[in-house]
């Protein structure tokens, strides 16, 4: 017998405004991290491979929590699991806030995490509540409202972390979602849940991709420590190995999968995934290596730069990756995904050995930066649309998750070997990396860029194969 719902009751400008609101916030406490990563790494004693764990952690969890959100959004209802998902990010975001150390902060930033998953939730919400055309308009409002906040995190990171301290950085925006999600609370009406699919959440996938994850970070970031601990390093890998073939092993028989690999078989998936995770595995190297090399102090051969300075000079790369959205939207209707994915890696290619060649001027990483998230920006959306548009309607949603899972592996590899690099390129008693070590991570990550213009060149000319 199937079950019907009433339709959801049609909302204001209030309620819209409200999950604008929430997206500012959430924006901006996500990208406290990423200017403030120096200052933090000084304050909490950290290794840069642990730095780099500290900058992943919030994506993992989230590439985790997004597909879950989903299923838990149709069982029971958008607004119910957008408010308890905040709810774990505010409680993150006080973590993060108190954390006297890097392990409390880890912690905080997990628990923060579940704003990934609770964002795509907010775009339900939207379209549920309002005609296909008001939607549209409210979905990028919204969405434009996020990258907002991001970039005003960035820039507002520094001056916060040192005019004040590294706990008001992320208090405050905390503060904000706290209140955000209040008025989320109470302006949102409820969405009745949709008719479940009749298939359960894949608990057991999600565990075992999470301690694959985990090892992986492990294994990456602590490996150049643990050459003189042959054994508990081949204990770790033979613990990935554990994880990841359960994991597969898992998801193949599951009725429902967390991430459906046998899409995989697709050649237009597979390429799609390969490609992903080579392009994020350049970007990352920039994403990382560059305030890292900002923070250098002015009297070796980096700038000394302070965290508010640092969020400044990252602002034009923010600008570039909002740019690069529509830009390689037109581009994939004009000349097809094949063209633009082509430019954007060639640009992200010469963005990184320019960066390899030349950062003796701020004016280099600041150019260099905004080149890799120019091209970053034209290859992912590029990706994106081609997976969407190269599967079935019904598998859209299983596609692009398998993509963000890559997206995010890519990413947090890149970041953990980069990271690893100037683990290793730091000599003895000092706390500052060779520069031929960045140099290393720069050209490393252009090499694995170039790597993936063989894919590319397997790739239809148009959207669809």
């Amino acid at each position: 017998m199937t079950t019907t719902h009433a339709p959801a009751r049609p909302i204001g400008k209030a309620a819209v405004g409200a999950l604008g609101a929430l997206a500012v916030a959430t924006g901006a406490l996500e990208s406290v991290v990423t200017p403030t990563l120096p200052l933090l790494q000084r304050e909490l004693d950290m290794s840069p491979a642990e730095g780099a764990l500290l900058s992943i952690v919030l994506l993992v969890t989230g590439a985790l929590i997004t597909p879950i959100a989903g299923k838990l959004g149709d069982r029971y209802g958008g607004k119910r699991v957008v408010v308890r998902l905040m709810a774990v990010v505010c409680a993150g975001g006080l973590v993060s806030a108190l954390a006297p150390n890097l392990p409390v902060l880890l912690l905080g930033q997990v628990l923060q995490g579940a704003m990934v998953g609770a964002l795509p939730l907010s775009f339900i919400l939207v379209r549920a509540h309002l005609p296909a055309g008001e939607s549209k308009v409210a979905i990028g409002v919204v969405s434009g409202l996020f990258v907002g906040g991001a970039m005003a995190g960035t820039l507002a990171a520094g001056p916060v972390a040192e005019g004040l301290s590294r706990h008001w950085m992320f208090a405050l925006p905390t503060f904000a979602v706290i209140g955000a999600t209040v008025l989320v609370h109470r302006l949102m009406p409820h969405d009745p849940p949709r008719r479940p699919d009749g298939t359960g959440i894949d608990w057991p996938g999600l565990v075992l991709l999470s301690g694959t994850l985990v090892t992986l970070m492990l294994v990456l970031g602590l490996g150049a420590d643990m050459v003189t601990q042959p054994l508990v390093l081949l204990g770790l890998v033979v613990l990935l190995a554990a994880f990841g073939t359960g994991w597969v092993a898992v998801e193949r028989r599951a009725a429902s999968p967390m991430v459906d690999l046998r899409m995989l078989t697709r050649p237009a998936l597979g390429k799609s995934c390969v490609l992903t995770f080579l392009i994020c595995v350049g970007t990352s190297a920039a994403t990382y290596l560059v305030p890292q090399l900002f923070a250098v102090p002015a009297d070796t051969y980096g700038f000394g730069a302070s965290a508010t300075a640092i969020g400044f000079f990252l602002l034009p790369g923010a600008l570039a990756a909002s740019l690069a959205g529509p830009i390689s939207g037109i581009g994939v209707r004009r000349l097809g995904s094949r063209a633009v994915v082509t430019a954007g890696v060639l640009l992200m290619a010469v963005g990184l050995l320019g960066l390899a060649a030349a950062h003796n001027e701020i004016w280099h990483l600041v150019v260099g930066k905004a080149l890799v998230a120019l091209a970053n920006g034209l290859c992912v959306t590029a990706m994106v649309t081609r997976t969407a548009t190269s599967v079935d309607l019904g598998d859209t949603g299983i596609a692009t998750g398998l993509v963000l899972v890559t997206r995010v592996i890519g990413f947090a590899v890149g970041v953990q070997v980069t990271g690893a690099i100037l683990t290793a390129g730091t000599p003895s008693g000092s706390k500052i990396p060779a520069e031929s070590a960045f140099v290393a991570g720069f050209v490393l990550a252009a090499a694995v860029t170039v790597l993936s213009l063989l894919v590319v060149r397997t790739m239809s000319k148009g959207v669809k194969e």
